[in-house]
């Protein structure tokens, strides 16, 4: 079965960015290449159990095993060893990918306290989006009774579109909700 946001991707977003950026061939059009979801705990005490917690937490919200990161260098401020478990990330494709991305367009970015929209300006300079959240409840997938500590992560949408200005369009024709932009305050006369 083939996930609604890939439906309206190829039914409505490929016709808007075709008309408005002037592709002539459909391949032009920018897609979606993969999703990364990382995650960072160097700084926790219990490094070991956190980063297995971070992990099966992932999982639940992709739907696919994330691969455990490992610290490059040692750092003795962090009692670091080269080596040592410090995080994990997953990388997803196809179906799945725009599956979670439907999910946290839909569903997990409204569950954001005093939400207003995402950052316009988290681009790159190739197309590609960063998007941080701090807290990992704001998916339905994960029991609020069963989180022992708060885990950020990283969200990487990377894009085959060439410049930011054709990533963002592609994502807002995804329905990511990008914040408006402050108006200037008016000079007072």
């Amino acid at each position: 079965m083939t996930p609604t946001l890939l439906q309206e991707y190829k039914e409505k977003a490929v016709p808007a960015l075709k008309e408005r950026f002037g592709y002539t061939n459909i391949h032009q059009v920018p897609k979606v290449a993969k999703v990364v979801v990382n995650t960072c705990l160097g700084k926790e005490a219990d490094r070991k159990q956190a980063v297995e917690d971070a992990m099966a937490e992932i999982a639940l919200i992709t739907g696919q095993k994330p691969v455990p990161t490992r610290s490059k260098i040692a750092v003795s401020n962090f009692k670091l060893r080269k080596g040592d478990l410090i995080g994990s990330k997953v990388t997803l494709r196809g179906p799945r990918m725009y599956e979670f991305l439907e999910r946290l367009i839909r569903t997990a970015l409204p569950r954001v306290r005093d939400f207003r929209g995402v950052n316009p300006k988290a681009f790159d300079g190739r197309g590609n989006y960063c998007l941080g959240i701090t807290d990992q409840t704001i998916f339905p997938e994960i029991e609020l009774d069963k989180v022992k500590r708060t885990v950020g992560f990283d969200i990487i949408i990377v894009t085959t579109a060439d410049t930011d200005d054709e990533g963002r369009a592609l994502l807002a024709e995804l329905g990511m909700p990008f914040r408006k932009p402050a108006k200037a305050a008016e000079p007072a006369a």
